[in-house]
């Protein structure tokens, strides 16, 4: 005669440890984040926006080195109530790092808006020719 006070599925691995692989749980969805950031190009210009909704345009900070863009910036509130003495402040920091795909043109400015609560820098892009074919010579 067998006593079981305890489930003998309690400690089943599969109970105990979630599989990556079951659609049922939320094993990457609570790990990942989303920062609002896109980057895209058409024929003669690369695009790079952020979704920065409250920021105000002065407190962002835009710059490109090595092939990536940096944006970086900070924002903070300050609230007063003198009748319920209150006083709160909150600050907040943000930095985003993306490499820009292809050669950018460096003679022209880029362009950086700030419309809405998203900003959008515009590069253009390097007028070089695409792939040069190298002849080979022999050499006697």
């Amino acid at each position: 005669m067998s006593l079981d006070l305890v489930s003998r599925r309690l400690f089943s691995l599969p109970s105990i440890v979630p599989s990556i692989w079951d659609n049922n749980d939320d094993w990457f969805n609570s790990t990942t984040t989303q920062s609002g950031l896109t980057v895209s190009e058409d024929d003669k210009f690369i695009y790079v926006e952020a979704a920065l909704p409250g920021i105000n345009p002065d407190n962002i900070e835009v710059t490109y080195q090595d092939g990536y863009v940096w944006i970086n910036g900070e924002q903070q509130q300050e609230e007063k109530d003198k009748n319920k003495k209150f006083y709160r402040k909150a600050s907040s920091a943000f930095s985003y790092r993306v490499a820009i795909p292809g050669e950018v043109d460096f003679n022209k400015e880029p362009e950086a808006t700030y419309e809405n609560g998203m900003m959008k820098v515009t590069f253009v892009k390097s007028e070089l020719e695409g792939p040069k074919k190298i002849t080979i010579k022999r050499k006697q």
